[in-house]
């Protein structure tokens, strides 16, 4: 890597803690699968997977403990989230809350997803100021897929706008603890979240075991 380039990727990465610019990410796995029926059967049990948001927290090792709530910031115990709904993120061994909300939900023969987006605690005391309960701004979006090409099952997570919530009033008071997340504990955990989470909803476990 050349001087200009090192550079110019200090400079991104200041910018980035600054919270004046965003990344991107991209993290997926897939299957093969031996037909169509399999692979179809396959899909289908993957849209349950997807959806069901609480049994995420069930994945083995070190994991993220995720919990839906609905619209008027109850727990919920649906299968199937809907619009408007939150989902409260508590990363291993912390007890910060992270708050996403559902905005949008697609469902097509071969292609399920859902998008969430920061945001702020679900009903929050009239006498507590309103603030994004995120580590990223609510321009950051995270849309959770699983797709079906002939007797490929793929799922990814789609992280875009990662904005680093440690300005002005959106962030409130965790400004420097938005920062420490977001570039330290999941900086360095985040792939693996994923990673698990994406082979999870493609049955690699499964598969392994066969």
């Amino acid at each position: 890597m050349g001087i200009k380039k090192i550079v110019d990727k200090v400079k991104e990465e200041i910018n980035v803690l600054k919270g004046d610019e965003s990344k991107d990410k991209l993290y997926r796995n897939e299957q093969d699968y031996p037909d169509v029926a399999s692979a179809r059967a396959a899909f289908e049990k993957s849209k349950k997977k997807l959806f069901n948001v609480n049994g995420w927290s069930k994945l083995e090792g070190i994991n993220s403990t995720f919990e839906l709530h609905d619209d008027r910031g109850r727990k919920s115990m649906a299968e199937i989230p809907e619009i408007g709904y939150f989902v409260k993120i508590t990363l291993p061994a912390s007890n910060v809350e992270n708050w996403v909300n559902i905005s949008s939900i697609r469902v097509e023969d071969d292609l399920a997803e859902f998008t969430v987006h920061p945001s702020e605690k679900p009903n929050p005391p009239a006498d507590e100021e309103a603030v994004t309960e995120h580590f990223f701004t609510k321009e950051a979006s995270s849309t959770f897929r699983v797709e079906l090409q002939g007797t490929k099952l793929i799922a990814s997570e789609i992280g875009q706008n990662e904005y680093i919530n440690n300005q002005g009033e959106e962030s409130g008071s965790r400004s420097v603890l938005n920062t420490l997340i977001a570039e330290g504990g999941w900086a360095g955990f985040q792939g693996l979240q994923w990673d698990k989470l994406t082979g999870y909803l493609v049955h690699q476990e499964e598969a392994k075991a066969e």
